[in-house]
């Protein structure tokens, strides 16, 4: 009886022994989990070989890439170099020659402290590394391939380190095959090699991409780097900026009104030396600038922030871009004084802009007569969609383009020889009630219900505003449209020039004067890789010099549009984007460029026709909802939520 107990027992012991679930991952799975977070694509590695290279004391630094970073990444240094046991040792996990222990890392002087950086990426690639140091005679040669070392020998080399990473993700397709186009990628790459330049400026930097230099930096001032990558009209489009507090020292540059951009704007922040990424001091900066430029447009700024390492953590995202400030709200504050007073130092101040909202309307002199305020009501038979009265003809193979869509015009005021019709008008309107304009009480649903019959849903007796020169409102069957008239123009076109790109034969009209597109060492890139669809599709672009197009043609559709506006969206795109399917997508792209080009602009004044025939034209779409990138045209406030208002 013990004994059959005492066998049971056993054998219960050693089902429970092997029902254990949970295991202790290899090295080598840890390190590809890793590497998901901090190897993201090959910018990341460029990222962080060189933030190795600067803590290593480098003063030169040379990147070379094969293939945007697929085949091969390269960076050579003349730093400290590494010892035969160190360079073994740097690509074990948590292993760093930054920090000693927790409290280090609220003392931060170096980039890289977590000591991730080099498992993750012999993680995923094959890895050659060689490394000297200044006073040794012979240095090392390491070789490891997913994170197995194959091999470690004695070789003669120049101190400091070469460390080569080819065939990056060559152990998981999965992460290599989502990779973009090697334009796409190689951007990131130049886009990280221009945020470790700007806050290493005393540094020289080569970065080659199969066998061409893009970049040779020589060490100088922040300013003067600014003026290496981007260019000198941005340098000297820039104001500097100073301040000490005992919280925060501000230095860097803003740019000056004039120089702010629709695309491609430069907004850099560094904290200690290390780039970085914060919405709200961004908008602090923005705030100095909302009386100086339009809401289309962004200022450039490149700000460094110096404050003490114990009052923020930099240890929140694998990047490291992201930090944490302990005095958010003091920084802030600071910032954005620092900003106005540099504008204010340089005489940038606002001026007083008529056309705001908030500009009286000023009446023609009529000492005779006291009139009242015109509250923007016209006379005259103006028709927003005329066309010149002498139509010109772009091409024989350009397809016709309903010009009720593309010709919105600003509202023209006349000018009135008789008060007596304009008091006359305003009393009219005034003893109209409001009572008279029916909102029908049975409210759909949802929203769904009324696109699924928009029209339908519209009041029988349609009255029109315009609210800020931004809004369409007009009262429906359950409650009230609000449209955005910017959003549904662009929605409109596009569906329309859509349409034309796909059917038409892309016929090619050249341009009397040709057009300058100048472009930054990312968009050449880029602008290269499509050029032979853009010809296919009806472009003529040639290079003119370095950083610089010629467009000598366009399509025939979008003759009457900015081709430069034109071309800065389809390369803005297509970086966001990727150019996989690229016929289709850039089909998608120009349609999308041209009604962004086309589109009426918030702040322009429109006619109750000109409102009406956009609505309509919205509401015969089978999506009217959202742009194609995505935003929200419409908004309904149903009845009932007005009811509930009051």
């Amino acid at each position: 009886m013990y004994g059959y107990c005492g066998n049971f027992t056993g054998l219960l012991y050693r089902i429970l022994m092997t029902s254990d679930i949970i295991k202790l991952l290899p090295d080598s799975v840890a390190n590809q989990i890793a590497a998901g977070e901090v190897i993201t694509r090959p910018a990341a590695v460029v990222k962080e070989l060189v933030e190795n290279a600067v803590d290593a004391g480098a003063t030169t630094i040379k990147i070379i890439v094969k293939d945007a970073g697929r085949t091969l990444i390269q960076v050579t240094d003349n730093g400290t170099g590494m010892s035969v046991t160190d360079a073994r040792l740097a690509f074990e996990r948590h292993s760093t020659s930054k920090i000693r222990n927790a409290n280090d890392l609220f003392a931060l002087n170096t980039m890289g402290f977590r000591g991730e950086a080099l498992a993750s990426i012999a993680a995923v690639s094959q890895v050659e590394l060689r490394t000297m140091r200044r006073d040794d005679s012979i240095g090392t040669r390491l070789c490891i391939s997913g994170s197995k070392v194959e091999s470690q020998e004695p070789e003669a080399c120049p101190p400091g380190s070469n460390m080569m990473v080819k065939n990056l993700f060559f152990n998981t397709p999965a992460r290599r095959k989502f990779l973009k186009k090697d334009a796409v990628e190689l951007s990131n790459i130049i886009h990280e090699f221009e945020r470790l330049a700007l806050v290493n400026p005393n540094l020289e930097l080569i970065l080659t991409h199969n066998d061409t230099m893009m970049h040779q930096l020589v060490p100088g001032s922040l300013k003067q780097r600014i003026g290496q990558l981007f260019g000198k009209t941005v340098e000297r489009q820039l104001i500097p900026i100073e301040t000490a507090t005992s919280i925060v020292k501000i230095n860097g540059f803003v740019g000056l009104p004039e120089g702010a951009r629709k695309r491609n704007w430069l907004q850099y922040f560094f904290v200690n030396g290390r780039n970085m990424r914060h919405p709200k001091f961004q908008k602090a900066v923005m705030s100095c600038y909302e009386k100086l430029i339009g809401p289309d447009v962004q200022p450039n700024f490149f700000i460094n922030l110096e404050v003490d390492p114990a009052t923020i953590d930099v240890n929140i995202h694998p990047t490291k871009h992201e930090i944490n400030f302990e005095n958010e709200q003091a920084i802030w504050q600071i910032l954005q004084a620092s900003v106005r007073e540099s504008l204010g130092k340089f005489n940038v101040a606002p001026a007083m802009d008529f056309s705001a909202d908030e500009a009286p309307e000023i009446p023609a002199f009529a000492p005779n007569i006291t009139a009242p305020l015109d509250f923007g009501l016209t006379t005259g038979n103006y028709n927003p969609f005329e066309q010149e009265s002498t139509p010109t003809t772009t091409s024989a193979a350009a397809p016709h383009v309903k010009s009720s869509a593309l010709n919105w015009k600003n509202e023209k005021r006349d000018t009135y020889d008789n008060w007596e019709s304009l008091y006359e008008r305003w009393n009219n309107s005034e003893s109209q009630p409001i009572g008279d304009t029916a909102i029908s009480q049975s409210a759909l649903s949802t929203e769904n219900d009324l696109f699924d019959n928009a029209t339908d849903n519209i009041a029988d007796s349609t009255s029109v505003l315009q609210f800020k020169n931004k809004y369409i409102l007009s009262p429906a069957k359950s409650g009230l449209i609000i449209i955005d008239q910017h959003r549904a123009h662009l929605r409109i076109l596009y569906e329309q020039f859509l349409t034309i790109v796909k059917g038409s034969s892309h016929a090619s009209q050249a341009l009397i004067f040709p057009e300058i597109l100048n472009t930054t060492p990312t968009q050449d890139i880029l602008l290269a890789e499509i050029l032979p669809l853009l010809t296919e599709i009806g472009f003529d672009i040639a290079k003119a010099t370095r950083g610089s197009w010629a467009i000598n043609g366009v399509p025939a559709i979008v003759a009457n549009n900015n081709p430069v506006e034109i071309l800065n969206n389809i390369i803005d795109t297509v970086t966001t984007n990727g150019s996989n399917n690229l016929r289709e997508n850039l089909e998608q792209d120009i349609a999308l460029s041209m009604a962004r080009s086309a589109a009426i602009k918030s702040g322009q004044t429109l006619t109750s026709e000109a409102m009406e025939h956009m609505m309509s034209d919205l509401f015969s779409l089978s999506t009217p909802t959202y742009t194609p990138d995505g935003l929200l045209i419409l908004k309904i406030i149903d009845t009932d939520t007005l009811t509930r208002s009051f």
